[in-house]
């Protein structure tokens, strides 16, 4: 088969492109990755510096100390942990609480449980105490010393023994109750207020099961061990008040969704 070569003069045909004159434009180079590494670090660098500055130099400025001081939650002691509080607040700034001192400073006040502190800007500091309160006295030796519901001895603190029940027991060892003696006062702790007046010895029964609260007026209380003192006194108060079941010598609600009465 013959091959006709086309005629680029033919009438109709287009000329072959003619090439540009000019260069395509170089790949703009890329950010090599020690110049990064370099501005990274340097951004990193500043941030440490102001970090710095404010943790030495702005959040301790005058312009932020502690002028007032308001305590809350205290019904114990509380001017003298005022004015304890008062004496390391001078060493703080709103900006800058120190909590470690705050609670150092009022570990030796027996009845203070848990300490915790806001700021108002820009002098104010507020600090609020969680208590441990006497809810019972233990008998070392001579000497009588208040309990906590939690069995902690409060060394130091005030209380009229007339109005706080005495935990029976074997003398306690330490700065907390334990066994037995833990049981009373866990128990005790959870009196409801109508009836704190009205008990007059707590001890530990063991063929009675555990621990037994006595009432003035009233039965004999036995709680078993010592969990679930609200639970066994929610029992004890509903058969308490109840005329159905008369006047038994003692209240059983060791197990308290089923007291038992007898006597």
């Amino acid at each position: 088969m013959a091959t006709r070569a086309l005629n680029p003069k033919r009438p109709g045909a287009r000329p072959p492109a003619r090439a540009s004159g000019r260069l395509p434009a170089p790949p703009r180079p890329a950010l090599g990755s020690a110049v990064l590494r370099r501005r990274v670090g340097a951004a990193a660098i500043a941030l440490v510096v102001l970090y710095a500055g404010y943790m030495l130099w702005f959040r301790n400025l005058p312009l932020f100390s502690i002028d007032e001081v308001t305590v809350t939650g205290a019904t114990t002691n509380e001017r003298a942990i005022t004015d304890a509080v008062e004496q390391v607040a001078g060493d703080m700034t709103t900006l800058h609480l120190k909590d470690d001192e705050l609670r150092s400073v009022v570990a030796h006040f027996p009845t203070v449980a848990s300490v915790g502190a806001t700021t108002s800007f820009p002098h104010t500091l507020h600090v609020t105490v969680t208590e441990r309160l006497p809810v019972a006295f233990v008998k070392v030796g001579d000497r009588r010393t208040a309990v906590s519901a939690d069995g902690y001895l409060l060394l130091g603190a005030s209380f009229d023994p007339k109005h706080l029940p005495r935990i029976v027991g074997t003398a306690p060892h330490g700065a907390r109750l334990d066994g037995e003696a833990a049981a009373q006062a866990a128990i005790l702790g959870a009196t409801p207020a109508p009836l704190r007046d009205r008990v007059t010895a707590s001890a530990w029964d063991e063929q009675r099961g555990g621990v037994v609260v006595g009432l003035d007026g009233g039965p004999d209380l036995r709680f078993g061990d010592g969990s679930r003192a609200r639970d066994k006194w929610t029992a004890a108060v509903a058969v308490l008040s109840s005329s159905e079941h008369g006047s038994p010598s003692y209240l059983d609600v060791s197990v308290p969704d089923r007291p038992v009465s007898g006597g």
